[in-house]
């Protein structure tokens, strides 16, 4: 009986980025302003992110860490060469929509935006580290905002296509992976963040969320379609932001529960991978008076564009229960509220470690889905200190990291396949949920604080030795 299976000799380690969070540079070069570009740090952050947006420009007064984030713009040399010292075999990152088309509508593209973005791949390939792009990740130009109120319109389905088939006739020959939307269920959530959404006072915010995820799938599907007409063996991905939910209890109640949760998530890339509307979600709009206005043609784009692998992100799992007084007592991880799990330790922000989880996530979308997989995001957030003598020693990191490590191999070992790993904030950039500098997850530590002081010099900490032996020895090392 075969056991010692390990990680694919062509198996993609890496780390993973986007635009918002490291580049800073907001106005540079001819970007437009994009809506993370208003999300202040502090108190009214998550009240923004949720869609209530009483400003689509800056207010004095408030912070916007994305202004400058960690200068990638002007460093993305300086930090690849650090990559490669790591071995890196890919990068993921992301490509700022306002970079290319400021206001989203324009007639021609930026090219000093796209300028840009061919020296930050070629910086990259010519240490061979392969590009691994995601197409929108959080980043909505303003204008698309300000003047056709963001996702809910349809107008944005063509403004997206236009964008997606500028940048791939541009890098066809130099990306290969390519991801539609970054954690598309976030729009559930986080809607401001994912679509460009502000709510008036008597909004059906269901179903403008709903008709706006619409929008965007059908969108994905002719970005999938662009893709594969214009690149050679592309791969193109969807996005999801993954974690198991567990049952509180054996209770039957706690476990439809469970489901529930799962199945409100997995909706985008049911549909994103099997080409049309699940069931339960045809019965959740019934119940909810919820109508989809779909064009002629609609549910054909699902059906015969679906993605080539399924993304993810993890960072923890999640639990779930159906009594009201359990409910009551719930912890934030991701912005994903979840009942605590009493099995589990939790990290400085209150996310659950749980390294069998992404065992279990994995075997679970393997088996939903039956495509390759790209985990594209997992790490811990954390406070780091810097000891007299420069160094950071992040053993936290290392064991949350090697427990997941370990997970993933035992995946591969049931079966599942994966394409790659690219840990979450390789290098310390802003917190996305929080706006925060303080909460690190990088390999790299980058001299700012959270009120963004601080010389932006970069330190390797104790998990990029450790990191950089991993990719050595193929994962055998952790």
């Amino acid at each position: 009986m075969i056991n010692n299976i390990g990680f694919p000799k062509e198996f993609l380690w890496g780390g993973a980025l986007a635009a918002n969070q490291c580049e800073g540079a907001y106005l540079e070069g001819g970007k437009g302003l994009t809506n993370v570009d208003i999300c202040p740090s502090g108190e009214n952050r998550l009240k923004v992110m949720l869609g209530d947006v009483k400003s689509l420009t800056t207010v004095d007064g408030e912070t916007y860490p994305s202004h400058e984030a960690i200068d990638f713009y002007h460093k993305f040399r300086e930090d690849i060469a650090l990559f490669a010292e790591m071995g890196f075999k890919c990068l993921r990152v992301s490509i700022s929509w306002a970079r290319i088309f400021p206001n989203g509508d324009d007639k021609t593209p930026n090219e000093e935006g796209l300028k840009f973005y061919d020296e930050m791949f070629d910086e990259m390939l010519k240490y061979n580290i392969q590009p691994v792009v995601t197409i929108c990740h959080f980043d909505i130009p303003v204008s698309l905002i300000k003047n056709y109120g963001g996702w809910i319109n349809r107008k944005l389905i063509d403004f997206y296509e236009k964008y997606t088939r500028t940048i791939f006739e541009r890098y066809k020959n130099k990306v290969r992976y390519w991801m539609t939307f970054n954690e598309i269920n976030m729009l559930l959530h986080l809607p401001f963040l994912g679509a460009g959404i502000r709510f008036k006072e008597d909004d059906d915010k269901n179903l403008i969320k709903y008709q706006s995820a619409h929008h965007q799938l059908i969108a994905s599907a002719l970005a999938t379609k662009a893709a594969h007409e214009i690149i050679p063996n592309v791969m193109v991905g969807c996005m999801l932001a993954a974690g198991v939910s567990y049952p509180h209890t054996c209770n039957p109640r706690d476990v439809q529960r469970a489901m529930e949760v799962d199945r409100e998530n997995y909706f985008f890339i049911d549909v994103q991978s099997k080409g049309k509307y699940p069931g339960y979600a045809k019965r959740f709009f019934r119940e909810n008076n919820i109508e989809i206005k779909m064009e002629p043609g609609d549910e054909e784009l699902l059906k015969k564009y679906t993605v080539d692998y399924i993304g993810f992100s993890y960072y923890s799992s999640r639990c779930a229960s159906a009594d009201p007084e359990v409910i009551n007592k719930l912890t934030e991880g991701n912005v994903f509220a979840s009942v605590k799990n009493p099995y589990l330790k939790a990290s400085e922000w209150g996310w659950q470690i749980d390294p069998l989880g992404l065992r279990i996530t994995c075997n679970t979308l393997f088996d939903r889905y039956q495509k390759p997989l790209f985990i594209v995001e997992n790490g811990l957030g954390a406070v780091d200190k810097v000891e007299r003598d420069g160094s950071i020693i992040d053993d936290y990191r290392i064991k949350y990291l090697r427990e997941h490590i370990k997970a993933m191999k035992e995946a591969i070992l049931d079966g599942v396949e994966l394409i790659g790993y690219t840990p979450w904030g390789c290098i310390d950039l802003v917190s996305a949920s929080t706006g925060e500098m303080k909460k690190r997850y990088g390999f790299i530590y980058v001299d700012k604080d959270n009120e963004g002081n601080g010389t932006l010099e970069r330190r390797k900490k104790k998990s990029f030795f450790w990191y950089k032996n991993v990719i050595k020895s193929n994962g055998e090392i952790l």
